[in-house]
This record gives structure tokens, sequence and C-alpha cells, in this order.
């Protein structure tokens, strides 16, 4: 006679306001992330506002640095997943990362919220690797302009042109600093995105085990096509 192994179930306990607090926590990295583009955005504007009393020096190397900014730029506004936007931000964060789910909330809906949260974990990676590679393809133009910059310098005839040259060398300190920010903010998006979906994975399964016990709307089974035929 064979004896058939017994099952014991495991119940893991989550502490509901630990829960509230770790997605509060989360979403309030995620604005200080946004606050940190605005900041981003304002110091580019700057940076372009000095470059315009860099016209007297017979070289200028705005266009390069503008370039390399504007390409870091376009990876950010291309970035998928969870909005950059602020107010498009807060409200798909809500819908997504509830602190609690609703008995209304139906299994295929939050099934289909646990999918997206990791689509928005992978964008956020996604870009971070991408703004990473960028930073990497800027350092051959900084060092090439940094060259010139130096040797303009040193050639320069009289205090004017040496005053703007170092001033071409404070804006590529600039840009750096920038793509720096840059590199942080995609970094600590993607951080707490990955945070914030790990929060919601425990109240998800929470929600699961109590309508699989019982409470609220009962678990019902269905078939699940594995190999989609």
């Amino acid at each position: 006679m064979t004896v058939m192994p017994s099952v014991q179930a495991t119940v893991v306990v989550i502490d509901p306001a630990n829960l509230i607090q770790n997605i509060l926590t989360a979403a309030r990295t995620l604005q200080q992330i946004n606050n940190q583009i605005q900041q981003l955005q304002n110091e580019a504007q700057m940076l372009t506002n000095q470059a315009k009393n860099l016209t007297s020096l017979p070289f200028s190397a705005l266009n390069q640095l503008q370039s390399a900014l504007s390409a870091t730029n376009q990876l950010l506004q291309q970035a998928q997943g969870l909005s950059l936007n602020l107010t498009q931000m807060e409200t798909q964060f809500a819908q997504l990362y509830p602190a609690a789910y609703t008995a209304s909330a139906s299994g295929s809906q939050m099934a289909i919220d646990a999918r997206t949260r990791w689509h928005n974990s992978l964008e956020a990676l996604r870009t971070a690797t991408k703004v990473q590679s960028q930073a990497v393809q800027n350092f051959a133009s900084d060092e090439q302009t940094l060259t010139d910059l130096v040797n303009r310098s040193q050639s320069a005839v009289g205090a004017l042109q040496a005053t703007q040259a170092t001033n071409q060398l404070l804006a590529l300190q600039a840009r750096q600093a920038i793509q720096a920010q840059q590199l942080q903010i995609t970094q600590d998006r993607a951080i707490a995105l990955e945070q914030a979906r790990q929060v919601a994975v425990q109240e998800r399964a929470r929600e699961v085990r109590r309508r699989f016990q019982g409470e609220g709307t009962p678990y019902t089974p269905y078939s699940v096509n594995y190999y989609g035929n």
C-alpha cells in the first residue's frame, strides 16, 4: 500500500499597516523622481541661456553639448511603462498599485494589473540601461570637446576669450552633471517601481488567499491554457 505524503498549507501573515506604509513610501519615491526631472529641465534651460553669452569666442562647443544632452532627453521622453508626467503618473499608480483590493475586483483584472506592473518594471530597467549606454557613448565626444576647449583657453588672446573658454568648460561640466542626474533618475525610478510591484504582489496574494478561504467573493477555479491550443 502506497502512503500519500501529507500536504501542509503555508499561511503568510501580512501586516496591513506595514503594507500600506511600503506603498506610500514607493509613491513618495516616484514623486521625488518627478521633481528631479523638473529640476533637470530647469537646469537644461539655464545651460542654454548661459551658452548665449559664448558668441565672441571663435569656437563654440554648444552644438556638441546640446546634441549629447538631447540624445539622453529623447531616451527619457521615449520611456515606456508608468508615465513620467506627474498627473498621469498619480492616476496610473493609484490604479495599478492599490493599498488594498476591493471585493469587486475580479481575478482576471488583478492578473492583468500584475502583468502591467511587471511590464512597468521591465521598461524602467530598459530605460535605465539605455541611458547608461548613451552616457558611455558621450564619453568620447566629451573627451574631444574638453581637449578643444583647453587648447582654446590656453591660446586665448585677451581676458575675454579666456573667460568665454572657461564658461564653455563650465557648460561641459554642467552637461555632465545633468547626465549624472539623468542616470540617477532612471536608476531610482527602476528601483521604486520594482519595490512598488513587490508590495502589490503581497497585497494581491492576500486578497487571493482571502477569497480562497471563503471571505468576500469566493475563489472560482477555471481552466488555464498554457500552450495556446
